[in-house]
């Protein structure tokens, strides 16, 4: 009985509907009128997105069990090894910062405003270094494996990532005078646009959204940037206010012309739990113990996924670049 309880309490958890069973128990729906009540509400949506994604590819006879594998075992794994591990990492930067913060914000609508653009930036710095830097790519990597898009995607995370993420972004919105009551709010909002543009097509064939597509950044971009192809790679970092890959230059609309090409670079077995959890930490190992001395091994830890120490680099910036020369050539040609 204790297996089917603990069955019963993990599903639960993954549907977020605890506490809707909870309100209904107790017969308290004046709580739906507060502000937990609030998330307890939106808690569910996305779960439940994934579900009916599910249900309409069975129904439509596109359903792939191994668009769906990967995913679910790290879900389950994670489960196990970091469930309290980000929550600690939030906590420590809170009271490590927040003394040291030149200027404390309030919780009100404009500090919101500001919050939100000051937490996107934090997002983008994380996101960015998660491309760029090598050691920091084996743990995102694992996100970039599955070669279909679709929300159990937001689930395939490397257990150590959260809480890096966390320390970069929470620790950057607390020196910046961020509100730590407001930025769990903004947490909240992200982490659920977050997983929303993950959607498949079997929801949202055209991940553009109308006008949303000009304002913010829809399934459409982040498609985008889980995409593998030349054009495509390192793009679109933001979550939802896009306004800082347009900043730095790393904006990317997806274009009509081009199939996006889901997964990462190097070749790897997306159905190997293995590959996909650790494939990238093994490649790094490699590296390091054939590159002549200590210099270029500790340039494999802190260089872009691609560098080598002979010279031979296959970043994305250099495949990108080489990818439009030859665009322009077979145009003049």
């Amino acid at each position: 009985m204790a297996i089917f309880q603990t069955l019963y309490q993990e599903v639960i958890s993954f549907l977020g509907i605890g506490n809707l069973l909870e309100l209904y128990r107790t017969g308290n729906y004046s709580s739906l009128l507060t502000f937990n009540g609030i998330l307890w509400v939106i808690s569910p949506v996305i779960p439940l997105l994934l579900l009916i994604e599910i249900t309409r590819a069975l129904i439509y006879k596109r359903f792939k069990i191994e668009d769906y594998k990967i995913p679910f075992l790290i879900f389950v794994l994670n489960r196990f090894i970091s469930r309290f591990i980000s929550i600690a990492a939030i906590a420590f930067c809170i009271g490590v910062f927040e003394k040291i913060a030149p200027f404390q914000t309030t919780f009100t609508w404009y500090w919101f405003i500001y919050g939100y653009v000051i937490w996107e930036f934090a997002h983008f710095i994380y996101h960015y270094l998660g491309h760029k830097v090598r050691i920091f790519w084996c743990l995102h990597s694992t996100h970039h494996a599955p070669v279909a898009m679709n929300l159990s995607v937001t689930y395939a995370h490397f257990f150590l990532e959260a809480p890096y993420a966390d320390v970069i972004r929470t620790s950057i919105c607390i020196l910046a005078g961020v509100n730590p009551p407001m930025l769990f709010l903004i947490m909240f909002i992200d982490g659920t646009w977050g997983a929303f543009i993950h959607v498949g097509e079997n929801i949202l064939p055209d991940g553009r959204m109308g006008f949303l597509n000009r304002i913010i950044l829809t399934p459409s971009y982040h498609r985008v940037h889980h995409a593998k192809n030349p054009e495509y790679m390192d793009t679109n970092f933001c979550n939802l206010l896009n306004i800082w890959d347009k900043v730095f230059g790393t904006f990317q609309p997806e274009k009509k012309e081009v199939k996006i090409q889901y997964g990462i670079t190097r070749e790897m077995n997306p159905g190997n739990l293995l590959d996909v959890y650790f494939g990238e930490l093994y490649c790094l190992w490699k590296d390091i113990r054939r590159a002549p001395g200590i210099v270029n091994k500790l340039l494999y830890i802190v260089m872009p996924p691609g560098w080598s120490h002979t010279g031979d680099h296959k970043t994305a910036k250099v495949v990108r670049k080489a990818y439009e020369e030859e665009m322009s050539a077979a145009a003049v040609s």
